[in-house]
Protein backbone atom coordinates (compact mmCIF):
# COMPACT_ATOMS: atom_id res chain seq x y z
CA UNK A 1 0.00 0.00 0.00
CA UNK A 2 0.83 3.20 -0.85
CA UNK A 3 0.83 6.62 1.88
CA UNK A 4 -2.65 8.12 1.87
CA UNK A 5 -1.74 11.12 2.40
CA UNK A 6 -4.23 11.83 5.25
CA UNK A 7 -2.47 13.11 8.72
CA UNK A 8 -4.64 12.31 11.90
CA UNK A 9 -3.50 13.23 15.32
CA UNK A 10 -4.51 10.61 18.06
CA UNK A 11 -4.15 10.11 21.67
CA UNK A 12 -3.61 6.12 20.52
CA UNK A 13 -1.48 3.73 18.89
CA UNK A 14 -2.36 0.89 15.80
CA UNK A 15 -1.32 -2.43 16.30
CA UNK A 16 -1.97 -5.64 14.73
CA UNK A 17 -5.46 -5.36 14.64
CA UNK A 18 -5.11 -3.61 18.26
CA UNK A 19 -5.16 -0.40 20.05
CA UNK A 20 -2.54 1.29 22.53
CA UNK A 21 -3.32 4.49 24.50
CA UNK A 22 -0.27 5.67 25.86
CA UNK A 23 -1.86 7.79 28.91
CA UNK A 24 -3.30 5.29 30.34
CA UNK A 25 -0.69 2.58 29.71
CA UNK A 26 -3.16 0.13 28.03
CA UNK A 27 -3.97 -2.27 25.18
CA UNK A 28 -7.48 -2.89 23.76
CA UNK A 29 -8.27 -5.81 21.70
CA UNK A 30 -11.83 -6.69 20.75
CA UNK A 31 -13.70 -9.80 19.32
CA UNK A 32 -11.15 -12.72 20.02
CA UNK A 33 -13.83 -15.56 19.67
CA UNK A 34 -12.09 -18.45 21.47
CA UNK A 35 -13.67 -21.27 19.83
CA UNK A 36 -14.70 -20.17 16.22
CA UNK A 37 -12.47 -22.56 15.04
CA UNK A 38 -14.06 -25.50 16.65
CA UNK A 39 -17.77 -24.67 16.66
CA UNK A 40 -17.53 -24.05 12.57
CA UNK A 41 -18.55 -26.64 10.30
CA UNK A 42 -16.12 -26.44 8.42
CA UNK A 43 -12.56 -26.97 8.44
CA UNK A 44 -11.31 -23.49 10.25
CA UNK A 45 -7.89 -22.37 8.01
CA UNK A 46 -5.67 -21.67 11.58
CA UNK A 47 -5.75 -22.20 15.29
CA UNK A 48 -7.70 -19.65 16.71
CA UNK A 49 -6.11 -20.34 19.84
CA UNK A 50 -2.69 -20.05 18.55
CA UNK A 51 -2.52 -17.95 16.67
CA UNK A 52 -4.60 -15.16 18.69
CA UNK A 53 -2.36 -15.82 21.86
CA UNK A 54 1.26 -15.61 19.31
CA UNK A 55 -0.10 -12.82 18.13
CA UNK A 56 -1.42 -11.04 21.50
CA UNK A 57 2.50 -12.11 22.43
CA UNK A 58 4.19 -9.85 19.90
CA UNK A 59 1.54 -6.58 20.55
CA UNK A 60 2.32 -7.02 24.23
CA UNK A 61 6.24 -7.06 23.78
CA UNK A 62 6.08 -4.03 21.58
CA UNK A 63 3.72 -1.73 23.72
CA UNK A 64 4.39 -3.01 27.23
CA UNK A 65 1.00 -2.27 28.94
CA UNK A 66 -0.01 -2.41 32.43
CA UNK A 67 -3.12 -2.99 31.60
CA UNK A 68 -4.72 -5.58 28.61
CA UNK A 69 -8.55 -4.80 28.16
CA UNK A 70 -10.67 -7.36 25.97
CA UNK A 71 -13.52 -5.36 24.90
CA UNK A 72 -16.10 -8.05 24.22
CA UNK A 73 -16.77 -11.60 22.81
CA UNK A 74 -13.72 -13.28 24.22
CA UNK A 75 -15.21 -16.22 23.53
CA UNK A 76 -17.52 -17.90 20.61
CA UNK A 77 -20.00 -19.30 22.41
CA UNK A 78 -24.26 -18.99 23.48
CA UNK A 79 -25.30 -22.11 25.41
CA UNK A 80 -22.02 -24.78 25.07
CA UNK A 81 -18.31 -23.92 24.71
CA UNK A 82 -16.44 -25.41 21.90
CA UNK A 83 -13.69 -28.01 22.42
CA UNK A 84 -10.81 -26.91 23.62
CA UNK A 85 -12.02 -23.36 24.99
CA UNK A 86 -10.95 -23.63 28.35
CA UNK A 87 -7.30 -24.78 27.40
CA UNK A 88 -7.00 -21.51 24.73
CA UNK A 89 -8.74 -19.69 27.33
CA UNK A 90 -5.79 -20.54 30.18
CA UNK A 91 -2.85 -19.85 27.99
CA UNK A 92 -3.91 -16.02 26.74
CA UNK A 93 -4.25 -15.25 30.48
CA UNK A 94 -0.84 -16.77 30.91
CA UNK A 95 0.26 -14.38 28.10
CA UNK A 96 -0.56 -11.46 29.85
CA UNK A 97 0.27 -12.77 33.07
CA UNK A 98 3.84 -12.83 31.36
CA UNK A 99 3.69 -9.62 30.38
CA UNK A 100 2.86 -8.54 33.86
CA UNK A 101 0.16 -6.87 32.97
CA UNK A 102 -3.76 -6.84 34.20
CA UNK A 103 -6.26 -8.59 32.18
CA UNK A 104 -9.42 -6.94 32.14
CA UNK A 105 -12.87 -7.95 30.14
CA UNK A 106 -15.50 -6.35 29.29
CA UNK A 107 -18.11 -8.83 27.95
CA UNK A 108 -19.89 -9.11 24.69
CA UNK A 109 -22.52 -10.64 23.51
CA UNK A 110 -21.43 -13.86 22.40
CA UNK A 111 -19.97 -14.43 25.76
CA UNK A 112 -23.02 -16.46 27.66
CA UNK A 113 -20.64 -18.91 29.13
CA UNK A 114 -17.79 -16.38 29.82
CA UNK A 115 -18.76 -16.82 34.01
CA UNK A 116 -18.51 -20.16 34.34
CA UNK A 117 -14.98 -20.94 32.64
CA UNK A 118 -13.21 -17.41 33.67
CA UNK A 119 -12.04 -16.45 37.03
CA UNK A 120 -11.14 -12.65 36.40
CA UNK A 121 -13.49 -9.82 37.34
CA UNK A 122 -15.40 -8.34 34.30
CA UNK A 123 -17.18 -5.17 33.97
CA UNK A 124 -19.59 -3.72 30.76
CA UNK A 125 -18.11 -0.87 30.68
CA UNK A 126 -14.18 0.01 32.00
CA UNK A 127 -13.03 3.50 32.26
CA UNK A 128 -9.28 3.66 31.23
CA UNK A 129 -6.44 5.36 34.06
CA UNK A 130 -6.64 8.19 31.17
CA UNK A 131 -9.86 9.34 32.83
CA UNK A 132 -11.76 10.07 29.30
CA UNK A 133 -11.90 6.68 27.89
CA UNK A 134 -14.71 3.95 28.69
CA UNK A 135 -14.19 0.24 27.17
CA UNK A 136 -16.92 -1.52 25.87
CA UNK A 137 -18.16 -4.12 23.63
CA UNK A 138 -20.70 -1.69 21.90
CA UNK A 139 -23.68 -3.75 21.57
CA UNK A 140 -25.14 -1.40 23.51
CA UNK A 141 -25.56 2.19 25.26
CA UNK A 142 -23.23 2.67 27.23
CA UNK A 143 -24.08 4.07 30.61
CA UNK A 144 -20.74 5.54 31.10
CA UNK A 145 -20.10 8.97 30.11
CA UNK A 146 -16.80 9.48 28.97
CA UNK A 147 -14.98 11.69 25.98
CA UNK A 148 -14.14 8.42 23.97
CA UNK A 149 -15.58 5.12 23.52
CA UNK A 150 -13.34 2.08 22.10
CA UNK A 151 -15.79 -0.61 21.22
CA UNK A 152 -15.66 -4.07 18.88
CA UNK A 153 -18.51 -5.96 17.88
CA UNK A 154 -19.16 -4.66 13.99
CA UNK A 155 -15.32 -6.13 13.16
CA UNK A 156 -14.99 -3.48 10.48
CA UNK A 157 -12.78 -4.37 7.14
CA UNK A 158 -11.61 -1.66 4.65
CA UNK A 159 -11.89 -3.20 0.86
CA UNK A 160 -8.63 -1.23 -0.86
CA UNK A 161 -8.01 -2.66 -4.75
CA UNK A 162 -10.08 -5.54 -4.17
CA UNK A 163 -8.17 -6.88 -1.45
CA UNK A 164 -10.13 -6.81 1.85
CA UNK A 165 -8.15 -5.71 5.65
CA UNK A 166 -9.52 -5.21 8.64
CA UNK A 167 -9.24 -1.62 9.88
CA UNK A 168 -9.69 0.86 12.40
CA UNK A 169 -12.18 3.53 12.43
CA UNK A 170 -12.30 6.88 14.23
CA UNK A 171 -15.19 9.01 14.48
CA UNK A 172 -14.34 12.06 16.24
CA UNK A 173 -17.13 13.46 18.00
CA UNK A 174 -19.15 11.05 16.80
CA UNK A 175 -21.74 9.60 19.68
CA UNK A 176 -23.22 12.60 21.96
CA UNK A 177 -20.15 14.55 21.27
CA UNK A 178 -17.25 11.87 21.92
CA UNK A 179 -15.19 10.09 19.94
CA UNK A 180 -15.52 6.60 19.49
CA UNK A 181 -13.00 4.07 17.93
CA UNK A 182 -14.12 0.59 16.17
CA UNK A 183 -11.69 -2.03 16.52
CA UNK A 184 -11.28 -4.75 14.21
CA UNK A 185 -12.01 -8.52 15.36
CA UNK A 186 -8.84 -9.91 16.71
CA UNK A 187 -9.22 -13.46 15.69
CA UNK A 188 -8.75 -13.87 11.53
CA UNK A 189 -11.34 -15.97 11.08
CA UNK A 190 -13.90 -13.15 11.35
CA UNK A 191 -14.56 -12.05 7.82
CA UNK A 192 -15.16 -8.67 8.41
CA UNK A 193 -17.89 -6.28 7.63
CA UNK A 194 -16.63 -4.13 4.45
CA UNK A 195 -17.39 -0.93 5.77
CA UNK A 196 -16.62 0.86 2.01
CA UNK A 197 -20.32 1.67 1.25
CA UNK A 198 -21.97 1.12 5.10
CA UNK A 199 -24.26 3.91 6.32
CA UNK A 200 -25.04 3.97 9.63
CA UNK A 201 -27.72 2.19 9.92
CA UNK A 202 -25.77 -0.69 8.38
CA UNK A 203 -23.57 -0.59 11.68
CA UNK A 204 -25.06 -3.08 14.51
CA UNK A 205 -23.29 -0.75 17.39
CA UNK A 206 -25.85 1.99 18.30
CA UNK A 207 -22.39 4.39 18.47
CA UNK A 208 -21.71 4.89 14.85
CA UNK A 209 -24.79 6.92 13.76
CA UNK A 210 -22.93 8.59 10.30
CA UNK A 211 -20.37 6.77 8.87
CA UNK A 212 -19.12 9.04 6.73
CA UNK A 213 -17.79 10.78 9.60
CA UNK A 214 -15.35 7.61 10.24
CA UNK A 215 -12.00 7.78 9.67
CA UNK A 216 -10.56 4.05 8.77
CA UNK A 217 -7.32 2.92 9.55
CA UNK A 218 -5.16 -0.18 8.28
CA UNK A 219 -1.93 -1.37 9.58
CA UNK A 220 0.85 -1.89 6.97
CA UNK A 221 2.26 -5.35 8.37
CA UNK A 222 5.25 -4.92 5.69
CA UNK A 223 6.35 -1.64 6.95
CA UNK A 224 4.90 -1.20 10.52
CA UNK A 225 3.39 1.92 9.71
CA UNK A 226 -0.50 3.30 10.31
CA UNK A 227 -2.13 4.12 7.23
CA UNK A 228 -5.10 6.82 7.91
CA UNK A 229 -7.72 7.37 5.06
CA UNK A 230 -10.51 10.07 4.73
CA UNK A 231 -13.29 9.87 6.37
CA UNK A 232 -15.95 7.33 4.33
CA UNK A 233 -17.84 9.94 3.09
CA UNK A 234 -15.40 11.29 1.12
CA UNK A 235 -13.41 8.00 0.71
CA UNK A 236 -16.57 6.21 -1.08
CA UNK A 237 -15.59 8.98 -3.80
CA UNK A 238 -11.82 7.70 -4.28
CA UNK A 239 -12.59 4.01 -4.16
Amino acid sequence: MTDTGVAIDVPFAVHDRAVFVPAAETLVIADVHLGKAAASSVDAPIDDGTDVRERLESVLAATEPSTVVIAGDLLHSFSRLPRGVERDLDRLIDVVNAAEAELVVTPGNHDTMLETVFDVETTLEYELADGETVVCHGHERPKTTADRYIVGHDHPALSIEGCKRPCVLYGPDAYEGADVLVLPAFTRLAAGATVNRMAGRDFQTPLVRNADEFYPAVRDDSSGETLWFPPLGELRKLL
